[in-house]
């Protein structure tokens, strides 16, 4: 029995309640929520700002004494960024961003599992067709790709079979 069942009878059931609802009782966790608010407000204007190939690749840190803070993925992204940086400045200033300066920095990202290897194979049967295919057609790119295709998934069928 638990040293608190006594009382369990007398408190009123809690409610779930919303973390928006708990984050907004503390200084500190007020001052959290807000950070977190600014940063997902900044990376939406900077999905609008990149180009889609730096927008996903570019995360944004805290602004500090009018600094910008932003992540590249690579250096070669952070290098199109600096590139960039003059107009996107610009752009983030007249969106309402107190932004004097950025501040551009490499954070690699974990490396993401390569794809598993194909694992299709085609039967006998469907490799021997194709193979007749290539063979009914001219010579072209066609032809020779078919050819491969058929070679790569089984042997290749003699026609007097």
């Amino acid at each position: 029995m638990s040293r608190f069942s006594s009382f369990s009878k007398f408190a009123a059931p809690r409610r779930p309640q919303a973390v928006s609802e708990v984050l907004g009782r503390t200084d500190a966790f007020a001052a959290l929520r807000a950070g977190v608010e600014q940063i997902a407000a900044l990376e939406g204007d900077l999905a609008q700002l990149l180009p889609g190939y730096l927008a996903t690749n570019v995360e944004p840190g805290f602004i500090k004494d009018g600094t910008l803070t932003l992540f590249a993925a690579h250096s070669a992204l952070a290098a199109r960024l600096r590139h960039l940086e003059p107009r996107l400045l610009s752009e983030l200033q007249q969106r309402g961003w107190a932004v004097r300066t950025l501040a551009i920095k490499v954070r690699p990202r974990a490396l993401e599992e390569p794809p598993a290897p194909k694992q299709a194979r085609m039967t006998p049967t469907g490799a021997a067709a194709l193979q007749a295919l290539s063979r009914s057609l001219s010579p072209s790119p066609l032809q020779a790709a078919l050819a491969r295709m058929a070679a790569r998934h089984g042997k290749p069928v003699d026609e007097k079979e």
